[in-house]
């Protein structure tokens, strides 16, 4: 587990800058795919190579027949979806560390009074805690970071049907490719066990995807309802023009109702 620290730490810090919708992606990615790829595939899968048997013992036969049922390992492919759907989201860290960054340059500028010139600009996106808020330019980035997760996710999907051919682990594998004499039959150690691992993997992947969606459609939702708020607060903060109706104005107590 000591190798995805740095990765961890680093996604432990979008927790803070992301929705309920991310940190259950974050949850989801760190119990259930990091830590399970470190705890427990390695010990399943091992020298997959090594341990498959072949009928027939002819120099060089079994790597051949590995490489052409298994042109990257499961557990590399693994390691490289999770680190290659991980990157817009560090992308995204990075773009909002940059912001706050600016926005505290910013305040002690403002603090210290050293110049009126440009000062009318406030920071937008960060308080002094350094909690950002979800819009304009981060939100836009937090959006996009969003589809290219999703996109990757699905093509390391359909990628993993494409490179491997099945989803299921086969019990063995038959070759006859040079220099395997005559066709060769390869058993492959533990397929029941690689096979829950495989479809495992493959449902976490399936749910993070479903999990970004959600978030889209959650933070579109949200934008909309307050969008109309403001609306509803701009029309009622004019009379005039909407016409708010006023109750008992000539009394004490009336209530103005818009």
């Amino acid at each position: 587990m000591g190798q995805w620290s740095f990765l961890s730490d680093l996604l432990d810090k979008v927790q803070s800058h992301s929705t309920v919708f991310g940190k259950v992606w974050m949850s989801v990615l760190f119990l259930f795919r990091i830590f399970i790829l470190a705890a427990g595939v390695d010990k399943i899968w091992g020298d997959e190579q090594g341990n498959m048997n072949c009928n027939i013992k002819s120099v060089g036969c079994k790597n051949i027949c590995y490489d052409q049922f298994f042109p990257l390992s499961h557990t590399r492919f693994w390691v490289l979806q999770i680190l290659t759907v991980s990157t817009p989201t560090l992308i995204y860290l990075g773009h909002v560390l940059l912001v706050i960054r600016k926005e505290n340059k910013m305040r002690r500028r403002l603090q210290q009074k050293m110049s009126k010139t440009g000062m009318n600009k406030l920071p937008k996106y960060s308080d002094e805690c350094g909690k950002v808020q979800l819009k304009g330019v981060l939100l836009v980035s937090y959006l996009i970071q969003l589809v290219f997760k999703i996109m990757l996710e699905v093509s390391f999907i359909v990628g993993q049907y494409y490179l491997y051919g099945f989803i299921r682990m086969p019990t063995k594998i038959s070759c006859h490719t040079y220099p395997c004499p005559t066709p060769v039959d390869c058993f492959i150690s533990r397929p029941t066990e690689k096979t829950i691992f495989i479809v495992f993997m493959l449902a976490m992947a399936v749910l993070s995807v479903f999990l970004n969606i959600v978030e889209i459609f959650h933070l579109m939702l949200s934008k909309m309802k307050e969008k109309s708020k403001r609306k509803r607060r701009s029309s009622c903060s004019t009379p005039q023009e909407v016409g708010c109706i006023k109750s008992n104005q000539n009394e004490p107590g009336g209530v103005t109702l818009c």
